[in-house]
């Protein structure tokens, strides 16, 4: 990790920084917190809303198309600070359906490029995630059940795991990875990174939460390996430790790095609040991880989730201050005044926007005016219909 500043006379404010001179910065800056400039590496965001990965399941053979772009470009536009693709899966079989994104050719990295250069051009960070579904791939998309689907209904069966453990009743059993398989995928991740950062992509975020390849190595629900990528908590983060590491090799130094994380699978004998935390302080340690996207669930059926505003604050607020490391906030987050209250009293470094964004693209723009934000514009196209 580059060495950590903080200018005083600016109101940027360095996230990993995380100590008292930084929040006395922040008071400094009359505007909402959550409108205050923050940096990452070299990368800095006009403010602290990020639009989290959202699958539009509207691709084809991987491709983005003018969905995607009209997706990403228009939350742009309306004022987020960080844009996130949806998950970009680095291999066919890695895919959730038929129909999600892939970086495992150019022509998919040429497709996403524009789509990076609109969303820089309209002030805000591009940003990529990167992902592998692993048994919970192979699927119908939500409006079509989410059914499991075999190769004779669209889907495939080449499904790999952690372990040879269906993600539920009825659903395909993955072959538990080799040795070599685990080599390939490391290969296929380190490819698809390569193309990230060559379609001009600012912020790479590695999903490792619900339930997805990574999530499934790290929980003792999805993982009964005996070898050395299963067992002891060691042992089931190392796949994890080493994506990490082979994102590093092409993922440049200047650039950040974030996670997304599951903090609890919410079941008994599952991956755990208390496991998140030992692992984003062993990753503040290491250096190559900036930001830990708190998320939670996914990896098992029988998840009990306490789901209300704000439900997953906690989770964040929590890995930041044991773990001492910067952290995003996720889980219907829609008003304003709760979006500012999370990043005013520390409980996370940004909100991350879904469904909030999803009905509402200008919601960042809406918010500054709800917060009296000051300097936050809206596109000169735009300026005459801004009755805020």
């Amino acid at each position: 990790m580059s060495d950590r500043s903080i200018d005083s006379s600016t109101p940027v404010t360095d996230s990993r920084s995380g100590g008292e001179n930084a929040r006395r910065i922040l008071r400094r800056d009359p505007n909402p917190h959550m409108f205050r400039p923050i940096r990452f590496r070299s990368v800095e965001a006009r403010n602290r809303i990020m639009l989290s990965p959202m699958c539009q399941y509207s691709g084809q053979e991987g491709l983005s198309n003018d969905w995607h772009f009209v997706h990403l470009g228009a939350r742009a536009a309306g004022g987020a600070g960080w844009v996130f693709t949806e998950a970009v899966h680095i291999e066919p079989r890695g895919r959730i359906t038929p129909h999600c994104l892939g970086l495992w050719n150019d022509e998919q990295r040429d497709r996403l490029a524009r789509i990076a250069r609109f969303v820089s051009d309209q002030g805000a960070v591009p940003g990529i995630q990167l992902g592998h579904a692993g048994r919970k791939a192979s699927v119908g998309r939500p409006w079509e059940g989410s059914h499991p689907l075999r190769a004779d209904t669209g889907g495939w069966e080449d499904l790999v795991s952690a372990s040879a453990l269906p993600y539920a009743a009825q659903w395909q059993v993955p072959a538990a990875m080799t040795h070599n398989q685990i080599g390939e995928s490391l290969e296929s991740l380190k490819t698809a990174t390569r193309r990230a950062r060559q379609a001009g992509f600012r912020a790479l975020e590695l999903h490792g939460a619900h339930g997805y390849l990574i999530h499934q190595f790290l929980s003792p629900l999805s993982n009964q390996r005996t070898d050395e990528y299963g067992g002891t908590f060691e042992n089931r983060i190392r796949f994890l430790q080493e994506s990490i590491a082979v994102v590093r090799e092409e993922w440049p130094d200047d650039l950040p790095l974030f996670l997304r994380l599951s903090c609890t699978d919410w079941v008994e004998g599952g991956w755990t609040l208390d496991d998140t935390v030992q692992l984003a302080t062993l990753l503040r340690f290491q250096g190559d991880v900036d930001l830990i996207d708190c998320s939670s669930g996914g990896n098992d059926p029988r998840q009990q989730i306490p789901i209300h505003p704000g439900y997953q604050v906690p989770l964040a607020q929590a890995v930041r201050s044991r773990a001492d490391i910067p952290t995003g906030a996720v889980g219907l987050i829609h008003s304003p005044d709760l979006a500012e209250s999370i990043i005013a009293n520390g409980q996370a470094d940004l909100v991350i926007l879904g469904r909030a964004l999803l009905s509402d693209p200008a919601w960042p723009l809406r918010a500054a005016a709800t917060l009296k934000a000051e300097n936050v514009a809206w596109p000169k196209q735009y300026e005459r219909s801004n009755i805020f």
